[in-house]
């Protein structure tokens, strides 16, 4: 049975992006998805013109349905993501990185499932199907698979790729989920939660990816690694709230 959707809403979480802010506006904007676009970012208080760039783009194109926000201190993406969740108003949301990483013409590709009734939660995977990919670091490629394989241990899910930046949902899941993390712990802690959802149904989809390098602007790095296993821990054993 067909879901009824009338709106999409894009969240961005934003954080020294001014090289790439405006391209992936653009393509957000110029993205065919079949509905009405809510696009909210939240600039997570950058230091370089992220923001103004984002003001500038919003002005010169009025009639998009962008929204900003501002944090006052950098808190994290996961903090960027609470902020634009309780701004969103479309029956179904998807998270949009503020880089080129990944392709919003891919939109439409991960809301089938959820469009024609068949998915709640739809994770689109960078390991999947026969999509262009950046060759880049085999050891980030490599521990993003070990936090998925511990991830899935303990939610008993078999995802590919639980470290994704593509997570779309429908706005009433993540209604359900109180999420806490501040900032890539994120991934691990809002699968651990979906995971425990009475009757979830949960889809992966096939995507590309273009990667960056650190010289690019990659912000993610070992630390972050490490909090990912302790989210994984902590979020499935000893805090399931």
């Amino acid at each position: 049975m067909n879901m009824p959707i009338s709106t999409l809403s894009i969240l961005i979480p934003c954080f020294n992006e001014e090289k790439m802010i405006r391209y992936i506006l653009k393509k957000v904007v110029d993205a065919d998805c079949g509905l009405q676009k809510e696009i909210i970012i939240v600039n997570d208080n950058s230091t370089d013109n992220s923001f103004a760039i984002a003001e500038d783009f919003i002005k010169m194109n009025p009639g998009n349905n962008i929204k900003i926000f501002q944090h006052p201190t950098n808190k994290g993406k996961g903090a960027c993501i609470r902020t634009a969740i309780t701004a969103a108003t479309g029956e179904v949301v998807i998270i949009q990185d503020a880089d080129m990483e990944y392709d919003p013409k891919e939109y439409v590709r991960l809301l089938k499932p959820i469009s024609d009734g068949f998915a709640d939660v739809v994770y689109g995977s960078r390991f999947k199907g026969g999509e262009a990919h950046r060759v880049l670091f085999f050891f980030h490629t490599l521990g993003n698979k070990f936090l998925t394989f511990l991830s899935n241990i303990f939610t008993g899910l078999n995802l590919s790729d639980m470290e994704t930046g593509y997570k779309m949902f429908r706005k009433e899941i993540l209604d359900q989920i109180r999420l806490k993390e501040n900032r890539f712990g994120f991934e691990p802690e809002i699968t651990a939660k979906i995971s425990r959802i009475k009757n979830i149904r949960i889809y992966e989809v096939g995507i590309s990816y273009y990667g960056r390098t650190y010289q690019d602007g990659k912000k993610i790095g070992w630390i972050d690694g490490f909090r990912a296993i302790y989210c994984i821990l902590k979020y499935n054993i000893f805090t399931r709230k």
